[in-house]
């Protein structure tokens, strides 16, 4: 049977061995079966440059790609987290990277697909932060660095980003709904699938007086979850351990 396979906010690092673990178990049995696994977002907790050496990125790379040589299309949409990630890893493990915001048609039905970031125009904070480490200009000179210097800042960010989540209130950090509604009617889409806000949830609305849905995918801190969609329909479940 078609299926394909959503999932993003892995947030992947060597301090969460056995979320590592339930991913390579993933990509080796329940993605094997699907035409394509979409990774819409952080599947990194964060990414320093595509010549990062930490021990653990060599099994992930080789995992990922022995997947997409059994013959599952593999794509990626940068998060918060991994904007950083280049070709030279999406060659090394055979995904394609994916613009910001695509557009794909998933058995018949247009679908936005997007890390979800953007949205939460709200949190003016974040959004500032966002644009100035999306210019060519910062992430050439973050580059430049040596890696344990770019370690470093990365883990300082991944702080303030914690202390952040625990002050601002949960309605700032979620998504705009005004936001929502204006990339769908854009891309002129009735489904937008997406990550970051870790709500996993099917929200049915109306965009324009038009019934639409908007699909959250789950973290994988503790455990796994994913979106399943075949052309007899979609659920959220949870990915076995």
């Amino acid at each position: 049977m078609a299926k394909t396979l959503f999932i993003s906010d892995l947030h992947l690092d060597r301090e969460r061995p056995h979320i590592l673990t339930l991913f390579e178990r993933f990509l080796r049995h329940e993605a094997r079966d699907a035409d394509a696994l979409y990774i819409l977002g952080d599947l990194f907790e964060y990414w320093i440059g595509d010549d990062d050496d930490a021990p653990h990125l060599s099994g992930l790379a080789d995992a990922l790609r022995a997947l997409s040589e059994s013959g599952v299309a593999l794509y990626f949409t940068h998060g918060n987290r991994d904007f950083l990630l280049g070709p030279a890893f999406a060659e090394r493990t055979g995904m394609r990277l994916l613009d910001e915001e695509t557009v794909i048609d998933l058995y018949g039905r247009r679908a936005l697909l997007m890390h979800g970031d953007s949205l939460c125009t709200d949190d003016h904070e974040y959004m500032a932060f966002r644009d100035m480490v999306r210019t060519g200009h910062w992430q050439a000179d973050f580059l430049a660095r040596p890696l344990a210097g770019r370690r470093e800042e990365a883990e300082a960010m991944r702080r303030r980003s914690r202390e952040n989540g625990r002050t601002k209130a949960p309605e700032i950090t979620d998504v705009s709904q005004a936001s929502v509604e204006d990339a769908m009617r854009r891309h002129d889409v009735d489904l937008l699938i997406h990550g970051h806000t870790h709500r996993p949830k099917i929200h049915d609305l109306l965009v324009d007086g038009r019934p639409a849905q908007r699909i959250v995918l789950a973290d994988w801190y503790e455990t796994g979850g994913m979106l399943k969609v075949t052309p007899e329909g979609m659920k959220l479940v949870k990915v076995e351990g």
